[in-house]
């Protein structure tokens, strides 16, 4: 596997896996890295990719200013070992300085779809995933890019901005990677204490029993929210953010249901904020 710190060392690595014909695909990470992540890569493979990137930056503009930047989870030698494991060609490290050089002031604004849930609640958050995915998006230039769909919000603001701006990539979403219990793989994971572990798959759940209502055929949108906000309510320990119901595409509440409905929840456990989501598809 080979590593590299600036853009230029990268685009020269890309170019001659180009060059040779070989298909290019992307996986942004922040690295922490866990079986989610690794899946994303095997997901590329399966999807035609003969040469794989990886990034690890924590983009601090995504973050805002009491949220956990300073404390993200990092380990880079054991993220190296798990790439190098799964035979990822290319690790692109870049450094604040080099994504951010003194004077940067462009950035990408999300758009409606990032204004709602996740947006309400980390003002300027979906700007920032936007901006360093794009200029990840430059640097790289792959044929196909791989994200998790755990990050639901997320994944309409990148859809969104590549085909606002004509970005020319194949995205492919990919399915959240879960442990036993539901409870989706996140290296915010790392925070929760054993007891706190035990709490977190109340979200899981949650969003599954919203599931089978909409199944049962129950298109009223706040039944739906009540009920799993019951779900929660009947783990102490457990601080709601938000569970809602809302169209996949807008994260508005849904006009109707004929295009299937995407069940969202935010909760925390104790210090830890964990994010998930169940899609319900063709559910008239």
């Amino acid at each position: 596997m080979q590593t590299t710190t600036t853009i230029s060392a990268a685009r020269e690595a890309i170019a001659r896996a180009r060059d040779s014909g070989r298909t290019i695909a992307f996986i942004p990470t922040m690295g922490f890295l866990h079986e989610g992540h690794l899946s994303l890569i095997d997901a590329a493979r399966d999807n035609g990719a003969e040469f794989i990137v990886v990034s690890i930056f924590v983009n601090p503009k995504q973050f805002g200013p009491n949220e956990d930047f300073a404390r993200y989870p990092r380990d880079e030698e054991r993220d190296r070992e798990l790439l190098a494991g799964k035979d990822v060609d290319l690790l692109f490290l870049p450094s604040t300085g080099i994504m951010y050089p003194p004077g940067s002031q462009t950035t990408v604004s999300a758009g409606a779809v990032a204004r709602p849930l996740e947006g309400e609640r980390r003002p300027g958050h979906f700007e920032g995933v936007a901006t360093v995915v794009l200029k990840l998006f430059n640097i790289v230039q792959p044929d196909l890019a791989v994200f998790g769909r755990k990050d639901a919000q997320q994944c309409a603001v990148i859809d969104r901005m590549v085909r606002d701006l004509d970005v020319p990539v194949r995205l492919l979403f990919a399915e959240t990677a879960r442990e036993h219990d539901g409870l989706a793989r996140s290296s915010r994971n790392s925070y929760l204490s054993p007891d706190e572990r035990k709490l977190a798959p109340a979200l899981h759940r949650a969003l599954r029993a919203g599931e089978q209502a909409v199944i049962r055929g129950i298109r009223d949108v706040s039944a739906i929210e009540t009920l799993m906000r019951r779900m929660i309510e009947e783990t102490p320990g457990i601080e709601i953010d938000y569970l809602a119901a809302v169209d996949p595409e807008t994260f508005l509440p849904p006009a109707d249901f004929r295009s299937g409905v995407l069940l969202v929840g935010a909760v925390r456990v104790g210090r830890t904020r964990l994010i998930d989501n169940v899609r319900v598809v063709n559910s008239s």
